[in-house]
C-alpha cells in the first residue's frame, strides 16, 4: 500500500512538474509576416490594402496568439479602438504583432500591430492597430473555459496591461449606450445592404464563420455606403467597436446593413449591423450576430481628404442616432483611455 500510495505521489508530482514546465514555455507574443498582394485590394485605383481585409489579418493573428496561450479554441468577441493611420500598398512586406496583454477567467485581452515595409528598403512603419478580445471555449460543451492568468513580467507588459484595464469602463459605457438604440424606425439616412449566403470558405477552425470575414463585409458594405453618398473614394479611418453577439454558420442568410448616422466637417460616422439565421426562416427571422461602429473619410485623386458632403438627420430615429454617434464621440473623450502602444514610427527589417 505505501509503494503504491509513493508511486501516485510521485506521478502525481511529475504531472505537475510537466503541466508547470508546459505553461512556462506558453509565448504571449506571436508574428506573423507575409507579403500583401494584387487580390487584397478592394477597389480599383486604390491606394491600398482595404481595412476589411487589415482587420481580417488582425483577427486571424489575434486568434493564433490566443489559441498558443489557451490552448483551447476561441472565439472573437470584442474589437475596438482601431486606428487606420495610413494604407498599406499591394507588394510591401507585412507584419501583424500580436501581444497578450491581460486576461480574465476565459478572456484574453490582445494588442496588434500591423506595421508594413517596402521590401526594397525594408523601413516598417505602423499602419494600424487595434485590441481584440478573445474568449476561449470548451471542445465539447463549447462554453467559456478558464485560461492560464497571464502575469507581466517587464515594465512594458505592466504598462500595456494598466491600458487595456482603463479602456473597461469605456467598452461598458459604450455597450450600455448602444444597447437602448432603434434602428427599425422610418430612416432617410444613407443605407447600404448586401444580403449573401455564408460559404464553406468563410469559416474558421471551429466551424463557424472567421470574425475577420465579417469584419470584412463590414468594411465593403460601409465603404459602398459612403462612396455612393461622397461621390468619391472613401477610406475607413476608425473604428471605435465591434462587438459579436453570436457565431454564423456554413449555409446562413447574411444581411450586412450599413447606415450613415452622422456627418461632421469631413469624417461620415457609420453603423453596421451584421444580421444571420437560417435561409428557409427568411429576412424576418434574421438576429444580430455582430455590430459596429466606423468612421470614413472622402478622399481626391491624390488622396487627400475632401469635406464630407452633409447629412442632414429629418426623422426622430436619424436625430436620435445623429446625437447617440455624438455621445460615443464624447464617451471617448470623456473616459480618456491610455494608449496601448508606445512604438517608434519606423524600424529596418532585421
Amino acid at each position: 500500500m505505501s509503494q503504491l500510495n509513493s508511486g501516485e505521489h510521485t506521478s502525481d508530482t511529475s504531472k505537475k512538474q510537466e503541466t508547470q514546465s508546459q505553461e512556462s514555455l506558453k509565448n504571449p507574443n506571436i508574428t506573423l509576416r507575409f507579403m500583401a498582394s494584387p487580390n487584397d485590394v478592394l477597389l480599383a485605383g486604390s491606394q491600398g490594402i482595404s481595412g476589411g481585409r487589415v482587420l481580417e489579418w488582425i483577427d486571424k493573428a489575434a486568434y493564433a496568439c490566443a489559441v498558443q496561450w489557451s490552448g483551447q479554441y476561441c472565439v472573437t468577441v470584442y474589437v475596438g479602438h482601431i486606428h487606420f493611420m495610413r494604407p498599406i500598398e499591394s507588394g510591401h512586406l507585412v507584419e501583424v504583432r500580436s501581444r497578450l496583454t491581460m486576461t480574465g477567467t476565459s478572456s484574453m485581452h490582445i494588442v496588434n500591430e500591423v506595421w508594413s515595409a517596402d521590401p526594397r528598403d525594408g523601413i516598417f512603419t505602423r499602419a494600424c492597430d487595434c485590441l481584440v478580445i478573445f474568449v476561449a471555449k470548451d471542445a465539447d460543451t463549447q462554453r467559456p473555459t478558464p485560461v492560464p492568468p497571464f502575469v507581466p513580467g517587464t515594465d512594458e507588459q505592466f504598462r500595456v496591461m494598466e491600458a487595456a484595464k482603463t479602456r473597461i469602463d469605456l467598452r461598458k459605457a459604450i455597450e450600455a449606450e448602444m444597447n437602448v438604440q432603434t434602428y427599425d424606425g422610418p430612416s432617410d439616412a444613407p443605407r447600404m445592404v448586401n444580403r449573401f449566403l455564408a460559404k464553406p470558405t468563410d469559416i474558421n477552425w471551429g466551424g463557424n464563420v472567421h470574425g475577420g470575414t465579417a469584419m470584412e463585409w463590414i468594411d465593403e458594405a460601409a465603404t459602398a455606403c459612403t462612396m455612393e453618398w461622397s461621390g468619391e473614394q472613401t477610406i475607413a479611418v476608425y473604428a471605435g467597436g465591434i462587438r459579436f453577439y453570436k457565431p454564423i454558420h456554413i449555409g446562413d442568410l447574411i444581411e450586412v446593413d450599413a447606415r450613415m448616422m452622422r456627418t461632421d466637417s469631413r469624417s461620415m460616422q457609420m453603423s453596421v449591423h451584421v444580421r444571420s439565421g437560417e435561409a428557409r426562416g427568411g429576412r424576418e427571422k434574421l438576429s444580430t450576430a455582430i455590430h459596429a461602429t466606423a468612421a470614413y473619410l472622402a478622399m481626391d485623386r491624390d488622396w487627400n481628404p475632401l469635406p464630407a458632403r452633409q447629412f442632414i438627420p429629418h426623422t426622430e430615429e436619424d436625430k436620435r442616432l445623429a446625437e447617440h454617434a455624438t455621445t460615443l464621440r464624447n464617451l471617448r473623450s470623456q473616459y480618456s483611455p491610455l494608449p496601448l502602444v508606445h512604438a517608434p514610427n519606423h524600424q529596418h527589417i532585421d
